[in-house]
Protein backbone atom coordinates (compact mmCIF):
# COMPACT_ATOMS: atom_id res chain seq x y z
CA UNK A 1 0.00 0.00 0.00
CA UNK A 2 1.10 3.23 -1.44
CA UNK A 3 1.57 5.53 1.99
CA UNK A 4 3.75 8.14 0.21
CA UNK A 5 2.21 11.96 -0.15
CA UNK A 6 2.82 12.63 -4.00
CA UNK A 7 2.47 16.81 -4.71
CA UNK A 8 1.84 16.34 -8.13
CA UNK A 9 -1.92 15.22 -9.17
CA UNK A 10 -4.13 15.14 -12.11
CA UNK A 11 -7.43 16.95 -13.14
CA UNK A 12 -9.68 14.37 -15.42
CA UNK A 13 -11.52 16.85 -16.87
CA UNK A 14 -8.77 18.70 -18.38
CA UNK A 15 -6.98 15.23 -19.65
CA UNK A 16 -7.22 14.22 -23.06
CA UNK A 17 -5.31 10.92 -23.25
CA UNK A 18 -3.09 12.38 -25.58
CA UNK A 19 -0.19 10.23 -24.53
CA UNK A 20 2.07 13.28 -24.28
CA UNK A 21 2.91 12.93 -20.58
CA UNK A 22 3.20 8.97 -21.01
CA UNK A 23 6.33 9.42 -23.51
CA UNK A 24 7.74 11.88 -21.50
CA UNK A 25 7.93 10.52 -17.50
CA UNK A 26 10.99 9.57 -16.63
CA UNK A 27 10.13 6.21 -14.24
CA UNK A 28 7.25 5.11 -16.67
CA UNK A 29 4.55 6.16 -13.81
CA UNK A 30 2.16 7.15 -16.26
CA UNK A 31 -0.52 4.88 -18.17
CA UNK A 32 -3.60 5.79 -20.56
CA UNK A 33 -6.65 3.93 -19.31
CA UNK A 34 -10.43 4.84 -20.73
CA UNK A 35 -9.03 7.83 -22.66
CA UNK A 36 -7.68 9.34 -19.76
CA UNK A 37 -4.22 9.05 -17.61
CA UNK A 38 -3.04 7.69 -14.43
CA UNK A 39 -0.33 7.82 -12.35
CA UNK A 40 1.01 4.90 -10.41
CA UNK A 41 1.74 6.33 -6.87
CA UNK A 42 4.67 3.56 -6.28
CA UNK A 43 6.52 4.72 -9.67
CA UNK A 44 5.82 8.78 -9.34
CA UNK A 45 8.84 10.70 -8.29
CA UNK A 46 7.11 14.23 -8.03
CA UNK A 47 9.81 15.35 -10.65
CA UNK A 48 7.28 17.51 -12.37
CA UNK A 49 7.95 16.79 -16.21
CA UNK A 50 4.40 15.83 -16.73
CA UNK A 51 3.69 19.16 -15.05
CA UNK A 52 6.25 20.33 -17.59
CA UNK A 53 4.51 19.01 -20.87
CA UNK A 54 1.60 18.69 -20.74
CA UNK A 55 -0.46 20.67 -23.14
CA UNK A 56 -3.60 20.68 -21.81
CA UNK A 57 -2.61 21.51 -18.03
CA UNK A 58 -4.12 18.62 -16.63
CA UNK A 59 -0.78 18.04 -14.34
CA UNK A 60 -1.37 20.34 -11.71
CA UNK A 61 1.46 20.79 -8.23
CA UNK A 62 -0.53 20.48 -5.20
CA UNK A 63 1.38 22.91 -2.17
CA UNK A 64 0.24 25.36 -0.08
CA UNK A 65 -1.12 28.48 -0.35
CA UNK A 66 0.30 32.13 1.19
CA UNK A 67 -2.92 32.47 2.74
CA UNK A 68 -2.07 29.42 4.72
CA UNK A 69 0.17 31.55 6.34
CA UNK A 70 -2.70 33.46 8.60
CA UNK A 71 -2.75 31.02 11.16
CA UNK A 72 0.47 31.42 12.52
CA UNK A 73 1.80 34.57 14.69
CA UNK A 74 5.17 34.73 13.24
CA UNK A 75 5.54 33.87 9.67
CA UNK A 76 9.01 33.37 8.31
CA UNK A 77 9.83 33.19 4.61
CA UNK A 78 12.45 30.97 3.02
CA UNK A 79 12.91 31.93 -0.35
CA UNK A 80 15.31 29.83 -2.63
CA UNK A 81 17.76 31.35 -4.45
CA UNK A 82 16.23 30.71 -7.81
CA UNK A 83 13.45 33.21 -6.33
CA UNK A 84 15.96 36.34 -7.35
CA UNK A 85 16.62 34.34 -10.85
CA UNK A 86 12.72 35.79 -11.73
CA UNK A 87 12.97 39.52 -11.49
CA UNK A 88 14.27 41.32 -14.28
CA UNK A 89 17.15 44.47 -13.95
CA UNK A 90 17.44 43.15 -9.73
CA UNK A 91 20.79 44.20 -8.67
CA UNK A 92 20.30 44.32 -5.15
CA UNK A 93 18.85 40.80 -3.15
CA UNK A 94 17.55 43.15 -0.64
CA UNK A 95 15.07 44.76 -2.30
CA UNK A 96 13.46 40.85 -2.89
CA UNK A 97 13.76 40.17 0.96
CA UNK A 98 12.35 43.63 2.04
CA UNK A 99 9.71 42.90 -0.18
CA UNK A 100 8.98 39.94 1.56
CA UNK A 101 8.68 41.68 4.54
CA UNK A 102 6.90 44.00 3.27
CA UNK A 103 4.05 41.54 1.70
CA UNK A 104 3.28 40.31 5.49
CA UNK A 105 6.66 37.99 6.64
CA UNK A 106 7.53 39.02 9.61
CA UNK A 107 11.31 37.84 8.93
CA UNK A 108 13.51 36.15 6.55
CA UNK A 109 15.89 33.70 6.36
CA UNK A 110 17.63 32.97 3.14
CA UNK A 111 18.46 29.57 2.10
CA UNK A 112 21.73 30.60 0.14
CA UNK A 113 22.87 31.59 3.09
CA UNK A 114 22.30 27.93 4.77
CA UNK A 115 23.64 26.97 1.60
CA UNK A 116 26.68 28.24 1.87
CA UNK A 117 27.07 26.05 6.01
CA UNK A 118 26.10 22.89 3.65
CA UNK A 119 28.64 23.63 1.50
CA UNK A 120 31.25 23.95 4.41
CA UNK A 121 29.84 20.77 5.74
CA UNK A 122 30.62 19.20 2.79
CA UNK A 123 34.02 20.34 2.67
CA UNK A 124 34.64 18.29 5.86
CA UNK A 125 32.20 15.87 4.81
CA UNK A 126 34.65 14.97 1.82
CA UNK A 127 37.63 14.46 4.02
CA UNK A 128 36.11 12.28 7.13
CA UNK A 129 37.91 8.84 6.78
CA UNK A 130 35.13 6.08 5.71
CA UNK A 131 32.33 8.59 3.56
CA UNK A 132 32.12 6.07 0.68
CA UNK A 133 32.70 8.09 -2.47
CA UNK A 134 31.91 9.20 -4.98
CA UNK A 135 29.24 11.45 -2.51
CA UNK A 136 26.12 12.23 -4.56
CA UNK A 137 24.52 15.12 -3.29
CA UNK A 138 20.87 14.65 -1.48
CA UNK A 139 19.66 17.93 -2.29
CA UNK A 140 17.29 17.53 -4.56
CA UNK A 141 14.63 15.14 -3.27
CA UNK A 142 13.74 13.94 -6.67
CA UNK A 143 17.05 12.45 -6.84
CA UNK A 144 16.88 11.00 -3.25
CA UNK A 145 13.40 9.07 -4.47
CA UNK A 146 14.79 8.07 -7.42
CA UNK A 147 18.14 6.07 -5.55
CA UNK A 148 15.39 4.72 -3.27
CA UNK A 149 13.50 3.44 -5.99
CA UNK A 150 15.85 2.29 -8.72
CA UNK A 151 19.15 2.65 -7.21
CA UNK A 152 19.68 0.38 -3.74
CA UNK A 153 22.98 -0.04 -4.49
CA UNK A 154 24.07 3.70 -4.30
CA UNK A 155 22.71 4.62 -0.71
CA UNK A 156 25.49 4.38 1.03
CA UNK A 157 26.41 7.48 -1.71
CA UNK A 158 23.98 9.40 -0.55
CA UNK A 159 25.51 12.43 1.06
CA UNK A 160 24.20 12.40 4.68
CA UNK A 161 23.37 16.15 5.19
CA UNK A 162 20.32 17.54 5.42
CA UNK A 163 19.32 19.81 2.43
CA UNK A 164 20.27 23.78 2.69
CA UNK A 165 15.83 24.49 3.19
CA UNK A 166 16.02 22.13 6.33
CA UNK A 167 19.00 24.51 7.96
CA UNK A 168 17.37 27.45 7.14
CA UNK A 169 14.50 26.35 9.15
CA UNK A 170 15.50 25.43 11.98
CA UNK A 171 17.99 28.45 12.25
CA UNK A 172 15.04 30.82 11.22
CA UNK A 173 12.98 29.12 14.19
CA UNK A 174 16.19 29.08 16.62
CA UNK A 175 16.57 32.84 15.76
CA UNK A 176 12.52 33.60 16.13
CA UNK A 177 12.29 31.67 19.86
CA UNK A 178 15.58 33.73 20.88
CA UNK A 179 14.94 37.36 19.83
CA UNK A 180 10.80 36.67 20.64
CA UNK A 181 10.79 34.78 23.86
CA UNK A 182 7.18 35.44 24.08
CA UNK A 183 6.84 32.62 21.24
CA UNK A 184 5.87 29.00 21.26
CA UNK A 185 7.43 26.82 18.23
CA UNK A 186 3.81 26.52 17.53
CA UNK A 187 3.40 30.00 16.86
CA UNK A 188 5.66 30.06 14.58
CA UNK A 189 5.22 28.71 10.53
CA UNK A 190 7.95 28.64 8.04
CA UNK A 191 7.43 28.92 4.54
CA UNK A 192 9.69 27.75 1.85
CA UNK A 193 8.96 29.51 -1.34
CA UNK A 194 9.54 26.70 -3.93
CA UNK A 195 10.21 25.87 -7.48
CA UNK A 196 9.65 22.48 -7.74
CA UNK A 197 6.69 20.24 -6.57
CA UNK A 198 9.47 17.60 -4.96
CA UNK A 199 9.89 19.92 -2.11
CA UNK A 200 6.46 19.84 -1.16
CA UNK A 201 6.49 16.09 -1.05
CA UNK A 202 10.12 16.42 0.92
CA UNK A 203 8.07 18.30 3.73
CA UNK A 204 4.87 16.45 3.44
CA UNK A 205 6.94 12.81 3.67
CA UNK A 206 10.12 13.81 5.10
CA UNK A 207 13.44 11.72 4.75
CA UNK A 208 13.44 8.33 6.35
CA UNK A 209 12.78 9.00 9.60
CA UNK A 210 13.40 12.69 9.77
CA UNK A 211 10.52 15.05 9.77
CA UNK A 212 11.03 18.12 7.73
CA UNK A 213 11.17 21.81 10.35
CA UNK A 214 9.56 23.35 7.12
CA UNK A 215 5.71 23.77 8.05
CA UNK A 216 4.30 25.29 4.43
CA UNK A 217 5.83 25.39 0.78
CA UNK A 218 4.58 27.66 -1.72
CA UNK A 219 5.30 28.10 -5.28
CA UNK A 220 7.56 30.94 -6.81
CA UNK A 221 4.64 31.39 -9.61
CA UNK A 222 2.43 32.25 -6.84
CA UNK A 223 4.75 34.41 -4.56
CA UNK A 224 5.88 36.42 -7.99
CA UNK A 225 3.19 38.25 -8.62
CA UNK A 226 2.16 39.72 -4.86
CA UNK A 227 6.33 40.31 -4.71
CA UNK A 228 6.95 41.68 -7.97
CA UNK A 229 4.11 44.26 -6.66
CA UNK A 230 5.55 44.90 -3.26
CA UNK A 231 9.08 45.33 -3.95
CA UNK A 232 9.91 49.18 -4.12
CA UNK A 233 12.54 49.60 -6.49
CA UNK A 234 12.67 53.55 -5.81
CA UNK A 235 13.74 53.20 -2.09
CA UNK A 236 16.53 51.53 -1.28
CA UNK A 237 16.55 48.69 0.91
CA UNK A 238 17.83 47.99 4.12
CA UNK A 239 21.18 45.73 4.05
CA UNK A 240 19.99 42.69 5.64
CA UNK A 241 21.21 39.84 2.63
CA UNK A 242 23.96 37.51 4.57
CA UNK A 243 24.48 35.37 0.98
CA UNK A 244 27.57 35.22 -1.01
CA UNK A 245 28.07 33.80 -4.55
CA UNK A 246 28.75 30.32 -3.13
CA UNK A 247 24.84 30.42 -1.80
CA UNK A 248 23.37 32.15 -4.84
CA UNK A 249 25.63 29.53 -7.20
CA UNK A 250 23.03 26.33 -5.78
CA UNK A 251 20.29 28.24 -7.57
CA UNK A 252 22.21 26.56 -11.25
CA UNK A 253 23.42 23.00 -11.84
CA UNK A 254 27.06 22.96 -10.92
CA UNK A 255 27.11 25.62 -7.92
CA UNK A 256 27.21 23.65 -5.37
CA UNK A 257 29.54 20.71 -6.88
CA UNK A 258 31.93 23.74 -7.13
CA UNK A 259 31.33 25.26 -3.87
CA UNK A 260 33.67 22.34 -2.75
CA UNK A 261 36.78 23.69 -3.80
CA UNK A 262 37.84 20.66 -5.29
CA UNK A 263 37.95 19.22 -9.10
CA UNK A 264 37.08 15.93 -8.57
CA UNK A 265 33.00 16.49 -9.06
CA UNK A 266 30.73 15.98 -11.56
CA UNK A 267 27.09 17.95 -12.23
CA UNK A 268 24.35 16.47 -14.16
CA UNK A 269 21.43 18.09 -14.73
CA UNK A 270 17.85 16.75 -16.69
CA UNK A 271 16.03 14.25 -15.36
CA UNK A 272 16.89 11.43 -18.44
CA UNK A 273 20.68 12.58 -18.11
CA UNK A 274 20.53 11.70 -14.49
CA UNK A 275 19.28 8.41 -14.72
CA UNK A 276 22.28 7.76 -17.36
CA UNK A 277 24.53 9.01 -14.93
CA UNK A 278 23.27 6.97 -11.50
CA UNK A 279 23.36 3.61 -14.13
CA UNK A 280 26.61 4.84 -14.86
CA UNK A 281 27.72 4.95 -11.43
CA UNK A 282 25.78 2.01 -9.80
CA UNK A 283 28.15 0.08 -12.90
CA UNK A 284 31.36 1.62 -12.03
CA UNK A 285 31.57 3.25 -14.88
CA UNK A 286 33.41 6.65 -14.16
CA UNK A 287 36.00 7.93 -13.31
CA UNK A 288 37.55 8.48 -9.96
CA UNK A 289 35.46 11.69 -8.48
CA UNK A 290 34.69 12.13 -4.85
CA UNK A 291 31.08 14.53 -5.27
CA UNK A 292 28.30 14.19 -7.87
CA UNK A 293 25.54 16.68 -7.96
CA UNK A 294 22.71 15.93 -9.63
CA UNK A 295 19.65 18.43 -10.70
CA UNK A 296 16.56 16.61 -12.14
CA UNK A 297 15.04 19.93 -13.74
CA UNK A 298 17.41 21.37 -16.54
CA UNK A 299 20.04 24.17 -15.65
CA UNK A 300 19.17 22.95 -12.01
CA UNK A 301 16.65 24.73 -9.72
CA UNK A 302 16.11 27.10 -12.11
CA UNK A 303 14.35 24.77 -14.46
CA UNK A 304 11.40 23.89 -11.70
CA UNK A 305 8.34 23.75 -12.75
CA UNK A 306 6.98 25.92 -9.92
CA UNK A 307 9.01 29.09 -11.57
CA UNK A 308 7.75 32.05 -13.93
CA UNK A 309 10.92 32.50 -15.94
CA UNK A 310 12.64 30.78 -18.74
CA UNK A 311 15.52 28.73 -17.12
CA UNK A 312 18.12 30.38 -19.15
CA UNK A 313 16.97 34.09 -18.57
CA UNK A 314 17.18 33.16 -14.72
CA UNK A 315 20.43 31.51 -15.01
CA UNK A 316 21.76 34.98 -16.30
CA UNK A 317 19.96 37.04 -14.24
CA UNK A 318 21.75 35.04 -11.29
CA UNK A 319 25.48 35.43 -13.05
CA UNK A 320 24.62 39.03 -13.15
CA UNK A 321 23.59 39.04 -9.41
CA UNK A 322 26.95 37.06 -8.44
CA UNK A 323 29.10 39.80 -9.61
CA UNK A 324 28.34 42.34 -6.40
CA UNK A 325 28.73 39.45 -3.70
CA UNK A 326 31.53 38.09 -2.02
CA UNK A 327 32.52 34.73 -2.24
CA UNK A 328 31.05 33.53 1.09
CA UNK A 329 29.80 35.53 4.08
CA UNK A 330 29.08 32.31 6.28
CA UNK A 331 32.76 30.99 6.61
CA UNK A 332 32.86 28.31 9.89
CA UNK A 333 35.06 29.85 12.54
CA UNK A 334 38.48 27.70 13.39
CA UNK A 335 36.37 26.26 16.40
CA UNK A 336 33.10 25.45 14.65
CA UNK A 337 34.75 23.54 11.61
CA UNK A 338 32.56 20.46 12.67
CA UNK A 339 29.28 18.96 11.56
CA UNK A 340 26.26 19.48 14.13
CA UNK A 341 25.02 16.16 14.89
CA UNK A 342 21.55 18.12 13.73
CA UNK A 343 22.78 18.57 10.13
CA UNK A 344 22.46 14.50 9.78
CA UNK A 345 19.62 12.60 8.78
CA UNK A 346 20.04 9.58 10.59
CA UNK A 347 18.63 7.01 7.89
CA UNK A 348 17.61 7.08 4.35
CA UNK A 349 14.04 5.78 2.67
CA UNK A 350 13.64 1.89 2.80
CA UNK A 351 14.30 0.72 -1.04
CA UNK A 352 11.10 -0.23 -2.52
CA UNK A 353 11.87 -1.32 -6.10
CA UNK A 354 9.49 -0.32 -8.76
CA UNK A 355 10.03 -3.11 -10.81
CA UNK A 356 9.80 -5.77 -9.26
CA UNK A 357 7.67 -8.75 -10.55
CA UNK A 358 6.66 -11.21 -8.21
CA UNK A 359 8.04 -11.89 -4.42
CA UNK A 360 8.76 -15.25 -5.18
CA UNK A 361 12.32 -15.46 -7.45
CA UNK A 362 11.04 -18.35 -9.49
CA UNK A 363 8.08 -16.60 -10.29
CA UNK A 364 10.16 -13.28 -11.45
CA UNK A 365 12.20 -15.41 -13.34
CA UNK A 366 9.29 -16.77 -15.28
CA UNK A 367 7.42 -13.82 -15.93
CA UNK A 368 10.63 -12.46 -17.34
CA UNK A 369 10.91 -14.76 -19.84
CA UNK A 370 7.42 -14.40 -20.74
CA UNK A 371 8.02 -10.66 -21.20
CA UNK A 372 10.91 -10.88 -23.06
CA UNK A 373 8.62 -13.18 -25.63
CA UNK A 374 5.85 -10.97 -26.25
CA UNK A 375 8.17 -8.01 -26.53
CA UNK A 376 9.50 -9.77 -29.16
CA UNK A 377 6.03 -10.40 -31.05
CA UNK A 378 5.43 -6.78 -30.62
CA UNK A 379 5.74 -4.45 -33.43
CA UNK A 380 8.56 -2.95 -31.02
CA UNK A 381 7.93 1.18 -32.49
CA UNK A 382 6.61 2.54 -28.77
CA UNK A 383 3.64 4.33 -30.33
CA UNK A 384 1.94 4.73 -27.19
CA UNK A 385 -1.68 3.99 -29.02
CA UNK A 386 -2.07 0.94 -26.26
CA UNK A 387 -1.72 3.52 -22.77
CA UNK A 388 1.67 2.01 -22.43
CA UNK A 389 5.18 4.22 -22.74
CA UNK A 390 6.44 1.37 -24.86
CA UNK A 391 6.27 -2.23 -25.93
CA UNK A 392 8.70 -3.26 -22.94
CA UNK A 393 6.24 -1.39 -20.47
CA UNK A 394 2.72 -2.91 -22.04
CA UNK A 395 4.15 -6.55 -22.75
CA UNK A 396 4.99 -6.53 -18.66
CA UNK A 397 1.47 -4.82 -18.41
CA UNK A 398 0.05 -7.81 -20.17
CA UNK A 399 1.84 -10.30 -18.13
CA UNK A 400 1.09 -8.91 -14.81
CA UNK A 401 -2.53 -9.24 -15.56
CA UNK A 402 -3.01 -5.50 -15.86
CA UNK A 403 -4.49 -4.97 -19.32
CA UNK A 404 -5.33 -7.53 -22.61
CA UNK A 405 -2.62 -8.20 -25.22
CA UNK A 406 -5.60 -7.13 -28.09
CA UNK A 407 -4.53 -3.48 -26.68
CA UNK A 408 -1.88 -2.98 -29.10
CA UNK A 409 -3.55 -1.44 -31.93
CA UNK A 410 -0.79 -2.10 -34.42
CA UNK A 411 -1.43 -6.03 -33.77
CA UNK A 412 -5.09 -5.53 -34.22
CA UNK A 413 -4.65 -3.63 -37.69
CA UNK A 414 -2.17 -6.70 -39.02
CA UNK A 415 -4.92 -9.16 -37.87
CA UNK A 416 -7.86 -6.91 -39.71
CA UNK A 417 -5.39 -6.69 -42.89
CA UNK A 418 -4.59 -10.61 -42.78
CA UNK A 419 -8.65 -10.47 -43.07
Amino acid sequence: MNTYIHSVSLDKEKCTGCTTCLKHCPTEAIRIKDGCAVINPDRCIDCGECIRVCPHKAKRAVSNSFSDMEKFKWRIALPAPTLYGQFEELEDIDYCLQGLLDMGFDQVYEVSQAAEFVSEYTRLLLKTEGVKKPVISSACPVIARLIALRFPYLKDNLMPLLPPMEIAAMKARERALKEHPELKSEDIGICFISPCPAKASYVKNGFGSYKSAVDLVVPISEIYFKLINSMKREITPVPVSRSGVIGISWATSGGEATAIFNDKYLAADGIENVIKMLDQIENGMIPQLEFIELNACTGGCVGGVLTVENPFIAKARIQTLRRYLPVSQNFLNEDERYIPDDCFFQDVPAYKPISRLSDNIGESMRMMTDIQNLREALPGIDCGACGAPSCRAFAEDVIKGERSADACVIRQNERLKSK
